[in-house]
This record gives C-alpha cells, structure tokens and sequence, in this order.
C-alpha cells in the first residue's frame, strides 16, 4: 500500500526528548526457571509486537547449546508496570526459546518437537535431542542458569508511563527500526489496543486504506488511533502553535478514558459509522489526492486528506446523525483544488492551525458546517 510522506510529519522531526524523567533502574540475577515460571503465569509480559517467534531452529539451538556450555548470555531489560508486572523490552527471544525447549517441548516457529538442530553448528552430544533426553544434570544446567535483568521503574511523572516507550524506542534490539505503532503496540497493551487491532479489519476501512491484509508495520492502525486523537476537543481548542503528533498519540492511547469500556464502544461505533458513509458516498479513493492536472485520482492513501475528511465526517455526523450527502464528487474536487486547504494538507502538518484548517475547509465545502 502507497501512502504519501509528509515530511514535516517524519519520526525524525516528531520528537519530545524534551521531557525528564526519574527512573530507577536496578540489575537482578534471574535464573531461566523464574523467567518461564513467571512467564506462564503471566507476571512477565511478551512485547504484542513479537506474537510470533522469529528464530529459526539453528539460532534456537545454538543458544540452548551456550546455557549448556555456561557461556554468558546477553542482558535482557525489563519494565515494570503500575500492577507489579513485568513488560519484556528486550530479551524475548532468549526467554521464549528456553520456554518453549523447557516448558512446552514444541518449537513455536514450526510448533513440532523441540529438538536441537542437527547441524555440525552443535555440539554432537547434544545434537538432535529434546530437553527431555537430556541429562538431569544438563537440565538443571539450563534451568539454573542466571541471566541478568535490568529493570525499569518510572517514578515521575507519577501515573505516567509515557517513559516506556522512550526506553522501547532506543533499547529495542530486535533486528529492525521499530515504527511508532508497534512500540505502542507493546507499551500500551490493553482494551483500547484490542479495540484498534479490531476497528483495522472493518471492510469498509479496508478499502478505504487501500489494502485487504492488514499492514505489518501497524501504519493502519496508527491511522485509526489518529482519527480518534486528531477529533477531539484538546485539538480543536489547543493553544499550542506546534504539536508532536508521536507524543500526542502516546498520551491519547494511553490515557484512562482510553481504557473505558464505554469510551471504547462509542469510539467504535463513530469510527465504523463514519467510515461506512465515507465509502458509500465517495468511494474507495476518498482519502486520495487529484494529479496536477486535475483528471484523475492519484492512487495513494494521503495521511492529512485522511484526517481531513474522516474527522469532518465523524463531526458533521455527530451534529446530523440522519446527514446526506449529495454531489460528494464534485464537492470533493473543489475541496481539493481550494489554494489553503493545498496548503494545510502539505505545509508545517503537525501545526495546530494547519490541522484544524484542513478540518475545517472540509467541513465547509463537504457538509456546509463550520468547525468549532
């Protein structure tokens, strides 16, 4: 799926480091047998972003292999939650594979018996075998092994945890960048979370974004959780000149009232209605940009017509439950031929007057509203 960049809405410049924290951070030996059994009894929390294990039969083994030999093993960091638990921020491959060859005996990559590789890679007494033909002794080895744990604990701001994902975004070695959603998806678990991962599978949104399979770097979903952040009152009457949309987004996701049953069901209930009229009115290209010449839609989701449109809809929608709207193409083409709404949608994107600029010429031109 193409989506348009906007460059002034880039991670590189969304930046908060602004902020200060106090954090405590202290070291704790953990051996494998605490990590699997806190790990099964949920008091230790896989990142969401890691639903599946991504290491293949050999690296699995090979580490199996350095717990057998007493090689040292890199730390893995930890974060704890408000509830006492403990949110893996690194270290969730190294804590899984020794669950799943322990705990399960099955290899979540392939979900067969765990069995060593037989590659010469391993060591021929081990090779092939499962934890249950090892030794006693080299089973104890495994589970007794310790592993050090630096853990996280946020101490102000007080109920404010908006420090995890600073930590995520810059301990996180995974192998890849992460993207701004996935480390939410990780930070900021929850009803809320749930509820975005679901609202991503509406057919109607679907075609809209311009993709039947849901994206893997999460950039749909960070569009959902836009739609619902950019729509509200704090935007709509904020003072600021500039905002961090990143920052904004964190504090919205994970706010109390995003936790709320009832908050949740009403945002679901606005973001399908709105996205249901939208398709139905304009069709699958509505959050689509027109060429240059004018004659046609280019074929790309555009992030700001995005907020545009679907938040003018979700408040002309509020006020007219029963609206209707008639000439939607035409409308539409206006919309985007207008000199200041150009402007809006391509210039200085995070500024609170831009943002509710675009908002508001759309409201004008599509539903003859104005925006306050």
């Amino acid at each position: 799926m193409d989506i348009v960049n906007i460059k002034s809405e880039s991670d590189e410049n969304d930046s908060y480091s602004e902020e200060t924290y106090n954090i405590t951070s202290w070291g704790a030996d953990l051996s494998f047998r605490e990590l699997i059994f806190m790990y099964k009894d949920e008091e230790l929390l896989k990142p969401e972003i890691q639903r599946n294990y991504v290491w293949d039969k050999t690296e699995a083994s090979r580490f199996i292999e350095s717990l057998l030999m007493g090689l040292p093993v890199p730390s893995i960091f930890l974060a704890r939650l408000p509830n006492e638990k403990q949110l893996i921020i690194d270290g969730y491959q190294r804590i899984m594979t020794v669950y799943d060859y322990v705990m399960t005996g099955i290899f979540s990559k392939d979900n067969k018996i765990f069995k060593l590789s037989n590659s010469e890679l391993i060591n021929r007494k081990w090779r092939g075998k499962a934890y249950s033909e090892l030794n006693p002794d080299d089973q104890r080895r495994i589970r007794n092994t310790t592993i050090h744990a630096i853990i996280f604990e946020q101490k102000h701001p007080k109920n404010d945890d908006t420090s995890l994902y600073q930590i995520f975004e810059r301990i996180n070695t995974s192998g890849r960048t992460l993207t701004p959603q996935e480390i939410r998806n990780c930070v900021y678990q929850g009803p809320f979370n749930t509820s975005l991962i679901e609202l991503n599978k509406h057919e109607s949104w679907r075609t809209l974004f311009g993709s039947k399979n849901p994206d893997e770097r999460m950039r749909d979903i960070e569009f959902i959780l836009r739609f619902f952040a950019l729509n509200t009152d704090m935007i709509r009457n904020n003072k600021a000149m500039q905002i961090s949309l990143k920052k904004e987004l964190n504090l919205f996701m994970k706010s109390d009232d995003s936790q709320k049953p009832e908050v949740i069901r009403t945002r679901e209930e606005t973001f399908i209605k709105t996205m249901d009229f939208i398709y139905k009115n304009m069709g699958g290209n509505a959050f689509h940009n027109i060429s240059k010449t004018g004659d046609q839609y280019i074929e790309r989701f555009h992030p700001t017509i995005f907020d545009a449109i679907s938040i003018s809809t979700a408040y002309a929608l509020e006020r007219q439950p029963d609206l209707v709207l008639n000439g939607a193409n035409k409308k539409k083409r206006d919309l985007l031929n207008d000199e200041d709404f150009k402007t809006f949608i391509t210039e200085r994107t995070t500024n609170i007057k831009h943002i509710n600029g675009r908002i508001g010429i759309a409201l004008r031109y599509l539903y003859e509203m104005d925006y306050c």
